[in-house]
């Protein structure tokens, strides 16, 4: 049987999963239900969600803000509660108008994982890297089956369904949530390691490895989604023959050619994925700034491989270049944790996620400009030369004595 504190981690966990999950849900219910049974086309039917996105960006920052004051665990009980209640009323839309109104409210309250829980995570228990670098793989889980399942359940109900289900099962966690933290409150349980304070005051250093936080926050979080965004068109251009190929040998060169090549660009996001795992070990044996050296530098050495490249050897190079972009993600995260003090750590991590998602904004125009300027081999260029700048502000900014997570033992 799970002690309180696990169970508390498990929650944290399952958070992060349906938050990337229910954000999610929406692009597969408009490709594969919504344009028929509505009659709008796919183009028409994307805007709807605009608003979501934009609230999950811009919403992180207050979100956090209001954590540091009102409380952190409070906070995710109406997360729990909000992002379910919020996905049940879009289940239960009429209108367009009604559909795009719940899509922001699912954003609002989407928002407030990533600067409270992971607030939360960096504040609680020592050995913080593997304890990030396990979050995030549930969050990618979130991201892997949220088109599968709401595929799937739209094939066996409907898309309301889609919607509905995953609403239920927010809402019904934030019960638990909210007794076994209030059973922790209670009892008295500290942080493990004690509560001390992180050492680093605002000072010289403090500012340097802020910046470096933010310099990699903006541009990593171009570098994961130009990728994320381009692979299956990249495998589309350089690994296509390679999955006809495939296909023939499996005993059809037509249809299947296309979910080779689909189940070849998902086998590297499920391996890279697992890479976060590594970064956190590596994170909790020798620290920051070698860990984001090291994985920047790789993240260089494998774009400038890339150009020119097709079938397996493409196939091989981008899994390595996609083990660096995401074995990058729990980086920024340990940084602040070990940065900031505990009373404001919410605050910066809702100022970095809004620089992250507004970031993203902006990269889908980006790629398809340099696509179009200077090839898949021009992206890869301006991808390496956004990582080697990562590696030189890790290089630069960051101190070369591990610091310390507030709280960890010694």
């Amino acid at each position: 049987m799970t002690n309180r504190d696990t169970q508390y981690y498990l929650l944290l966990n399952a958070g992060h999963f349906l938050d990337h999950y229910i954000m999610l849900i929406f692009a597969t219910v408009a490709a594969l239900a919504l344009s028929g049974g509505w009659q709008m086309s796919y183009a028409e039917l994307l805007p709807l969600g605009t608003a979501g996105f934009a609230a999950f960006a811009i919403c992180a920052l207050p979100a956090g803000w209001m954590a540091d004051r009102w409380g952190r665990d409070r906070m995710m009980v109406v997360f729990f509660a909000g992002i379910g209640a919020a996905s049940v009323l879009t289940g239960l839309a009429r209108t367009p108008w009604q559909l795009g109104a719940g899509l922001f409210l699912i954003g609002v309250f989407a928002s407030i994982y990533h600067p409270v829980g992971l607030a939360i995570v960096t504040t609680r228990w020592n050995k913080t890297g593997m304890r990030l670098a396990v979050n995030g793989v549930w969050g990618n889980l979130g991201v892997g089956l949220a088109a599968l399942v709401t595929g799937l359940l739209i094939d066996l109900g409907n898309w309301r369904a889609a919607f509905v289900l995953p609403g239920v099962l927010s809402m019904a966690l934030a019960w638990p949530y909210y007794r076994v933290t209030s059973d922790i409150r209670v009892q008295g349980i500290a942080p493990k390691g004690g509560t001390q304070q992180a050492q680093s005051q605002p000072g010289t250093g403090f500012w340097r490895v802020m910046f470096c936080v933010f310099l990699t926050a903006a541009l990593g979080s171009a570098v994961f989604q130009s990728t994320t965004v381009a692979l299956p068109e990249i495998f589309e251009e350089r690994v296509s023959d390679l999955a006809t190929h495939i296909a023939g040998q499996l005993g059809d060169t037509g249809t299947r050619s296309a979910s080779v090549l689909g189940a070849l660009a998902f086998s590297v996001f499920a391996a890279a994925s697992l890479a976060q795992l590594v970064t956190g070990q590596m994170l909790d044996r020798i620290g920051a700034r070698p860990t984001l050296v090291l994985v920047s530098f790789s993240q260089v050495v494998f774009f400038l491989l890339m150009p020119g490249l097709s079938g397996w050897a493409a196939y091989g190079v981008a899994l390595c270049f996609m083990l660096g972009v995401f074995g990058l993600i729990p980086i920024n995260d340990f940084l602040i944790g070990t940065t900031t003090s505990r009373e404001n750590r919410a605050k910066a991590m809702g100022l970095r996620y809004l620089v992250i998602f507004l970031t993203m904004s902006g990269v889908l125009p980006m790629i398809a400009w340099v696509h179009v300027a200077w090839g898949f081999d021009g992206l890869f260029r301006v991808l390496a030369v956004f990582a080697f700048a990562i590696f030189l502000g890790g290089l630069i900014l960051l101190p070369k004595t591990r610091t310390r997570m507030a709280g960890e033992v010694r």
